[in-house]
Parts: C-alpha cells; structure tokens; sequence
C-alpha cells in the first residue's frame, strides 16, 4: 500500500549535536549583545551628525560575524570604519548629485564591502572565544 508519510516507519531521527558545531550556519547572538550595539552605532552616528556611520556600520558588522558559524567556524569580520569611509563619502555625494537615484547602487556596494571584508576566525573560532571588537 501507498505510505502517506514521506519517511517509511515515520520521521528519521535527528541526531543530538553541539549548537555550532552541528549545523552548517549557526548564530549564537542575543537581544542584549545587539541593542548595545544599536545604541552605541546610532549615538555615536547621531553625534557625529552621520560622517561616523562607517563606523557604527563595521562595529554591526564585527558583532554579526562574531555571532555567525559556518560550519562549526566562527566568522571574523576585518573592514574597519576608515577603509569604509572613503566609499561612504562617496555613496553619500553620487547619491545627492542624481537626487537619490544612486542610492539604489548604495546597499549593493556595502553589501559587496561586507562581504570581501568577512571571512573566517583563524584562532579556530570555537564557542566561548571573543573576537576583537576595538573600532579602527
């Protein structure tokens, strides 16, 4: 007869594993560690009237990778608010010269930035190890 389930005798059985180690992508951050992060990048962006959004973006960026395994290896983020700058400067300039129109090119430029600067913790990145978080 046709078994209605997808698994012959019922569902398979997941296997218990360690958080990070276990699954191929895994994020271990939590609302605090994150709010901080937030109201530290918005307050020192708001004091600055903007021109440090570069580094409240990298400070995001580093609390995300720090958070992030791929494969049981913790992510490492290395762009720093400096090397950002320049391009956000930039961004911000093509951006107000075609009214806005370049800002659609913006969050695919950043996104790209992101990326080239994310890679994986050399230490080995296990759970329990901190990153370093010192804005550059």
């Amino acid at each position: 007869m046709n078994d209605p389930r997808p698994w012959p005798g019922g569902t398979p059985a997941i296997p218990a594993v360690s958080p990070a180690m276990g699954r191929q992508f895994y994020f271990d951050g939590g609302a605090g560690g994150y709010l901080g992060t937030a109201l530290l990048g918005g307050l020192v962006t708001l004091v600055t009237l903007g021109f440090a959004a570069p580094y409240a973006i990298v400070l995001h960026q580093r609390w995300r990778a720090r958070h992030t395994y791929v494969n049981g290896h913790r992510l490492l983020f290395t762009g720093t608010g400096m090397s950002l700058f320049g391009n956000w400067l930039k961004w911000w300039l093509l951006t107000i010269v075609t009214l806005g129109i370049y800002s659609f090119w913006v969050v695919p430029r950043l996104i790209k930035w992101t990326t080239e600067h994310t890679e994986f913790d050399p230490g080995g990145g296990q759970a329990g190890q901190q990153a370093s978080t010192a804005l550059r």
